[in-house]
């Protein structure tokens, strides 16, 4: 998530168009039993409980990883701080899937219960892009500081959870409300190119968060009480283990219930999910277990039909798989979708995800092929910040190993790249290399099955309204 933002199948579709919550029809929820519910009914219920919450529950496995567990391999540091990395990822970065390798990250994992934090944020030069993605732990995406909807001056912000209720205080540029105790804040710094990375470090050192109590001078609150932190699911284990339950009702202690979901919380109170962090799959009865696993394996039936039938077929953008409640509309179902897809990704109006995951025959795409993606003159991808084309094999969605560590070609190689006599653009996509003529524009494959990501960083309204349309990949041999 650097730009982050992991390992069930992550196909992200075809070009991003315009969303909003009017073309998103809600899926059916059962509603929450008179009495006792039936084995039936807790099946039922059981199944909506896993779309709606299997965001949280992965978005905790990822948080675990970055802000928790000391330990493990993807460790950044603690909550409340501000972790950078001056490097793009690359194939040693396993946590999240598809992600980007245009522009180093900073993470900050915000723990909000004791009381809002402070953002501090640097001038960057006005031709570089940053962005700051605030994502709740619904994994929707609430607010934006950057290129796009800030500048490029710098600012200073508050960082505030769901029972904070206070005035704005002096020199605070705006206040940013969340509707969970604890946040995810990714950093999007643009690298130009190798030679650029002590630039981003710069940038990243200006990154700063702190207790508005130290901001403002004054003593500080009685602290939260620590959290017991119970150990995350594998994402395989995502799919069938019980326990997805148990974190499900450890996340909902952080995710006060909001009015407008007064029901559907209601609904999951019936079978135990109550949200106080106490239910236990391993004391539910063996016909309970049973209809709680069905309920798992009828969401991803759910699922796998909604991808193949409007996913994949385009009838469905990933655009209108993330951005703020609002956009989402109570649709958990694409909520969930996004989360499996690509979690963390931006909301369409800071980025698109164009994805090519066939080539122009309609089949799917191989190392054991040779490929090539050509961009005609003046038919770049039109972005007002940059715009990349990234590897990922398949099925778990990760950066490739290879020879020339190129993981991403993007706007910023341009002067580096080879264009054709009529102007037209052509990146080579194969396992092997094309040639010392035509290296400078290869994008190495795996020998196995690849999926390749477009990513337009602030598209322009021709992106974002459908005129322009990527190009496919077209099979050489």
């Amino acid at each position: 998530m650097r730009t982050w933002a992991l390992t069930v199948v992550a196909l992200l579709v075809a070009l991003v168009a315009g969303c909003g919550s009017s073309n998103q029809a809600k899926q059916v929820e059962t509603p929450a039993p008179s009495g006792p519910p039936t084995l039936e009914q807790v099946r039922a219920i059981a199944k909506d409980a896993y779309v709606y919450g299997f965001p949280m529950v992965d978005s905790y496995r990822i948080q675990n990883a970055y802000f928790i567990n000391p330990d493990g391999p993807e460790y950044k540091g603690p909550w409340n701080e501000v972790h950078s990395t001056a490097r793009v990822f690359t194939p040693a970065d396993t946590a999240v899937q598809t992600p980007n390798s245009d522009t180093p990250y900073s993470m900050l994992g915000a723990d909000l219960r004791t009381e809002p934090l402070v953002l501090f944020v640097p001038p960057v030069e006005k031709d570089r892009y940053y962005s700051l993605q605030f994502i709740d732990g619904y994994t929707y995406n609430f607010a934006y500081v950057g290129t796009r909807t800030t500048g490029n001056g710098g600012g200073t912000y508050l960082l505030a959870g769901p029972e904070w209720n206070g005035e704005k205080p002096e020199g605070i540029d705006e206040v940013i409300k969340a509707d969970t105790d604890f946040v995810l804040v990714a950093y999007r710094t643009q690298l130009f190119g190798p030679d650029d990375l002590g630039n981003v470090e710069k940038i990243q050192a200006g990154y700063k968060a702190e207790p508005l109590s130290t901001f403002t001078k004054k003593p500080a609150p009685t602290a939260a009480p620590a959290v017991d932190w119970p150990a995350p699911l594998t994402a395989d284990d995502e799919k069938t283990s019980l326990r997805f339950f148990d974190l499900l009702d450890f996340q909902l202690k952080f995710a006060p219930i909001m009015a407008s979901e007064k029901d559907i919380r209601a609904r999951f109170a019936s079978i135990g999910l109550t949200g106080d962090g106490t239910f236990s799959s391993e004391k539910l009865s063996p016909e309970m277990q049973k209809a709680f696993g069905d309920g798992m394996a009828d969401a991803w039936a759910e699922f796998s039909a909604f991808k193949k039938d409007k996913i994949d077929t385009g009838a469905v953008k990933s655009g209108q798989l993330f951005g703020t409640k609002e956009q989402l509309n109570a649709n958990y179902l694409y909520r969930m979708a996004g989360a499996v897809i690509g979690i963390y990704a931006n909301s369409n109006a800071e980025a698109m995800y164009p994805v090519l995951s066939t080539d122009s025959d309609g089949a799917p795409l191989t190392g054991a092929n040779s490929y090539t993606l050509t961009f005609p003159a003046g038919g770049l991808p039109p972005a007002n910040a940059f715009w990349s084309v990234t590897m990922y094999k398949m099925p778990d969605s990760l950066l490739v190993d290879n020879p020339i560590n190129r993981y991403v070609i993007n706007s910023p190689m341009l002067p580096d790249l080879a264009t054709n006599p009529d102007g037209s653009l052509t990146v080579y996509v194969q396992s092997q290399s094309p040639g010392a003529d035509k290296e400078a524009n290869w994008l190495p494959a795996p020998e196995g099955p690849f999926t390749v990501f477009m990513r337009l960083y602030w598209p322009k309204p021709e992106a974002l309204d459908g005129s322009w349309q990527p190009p496919k990949l077209v099979k050489t041999s």
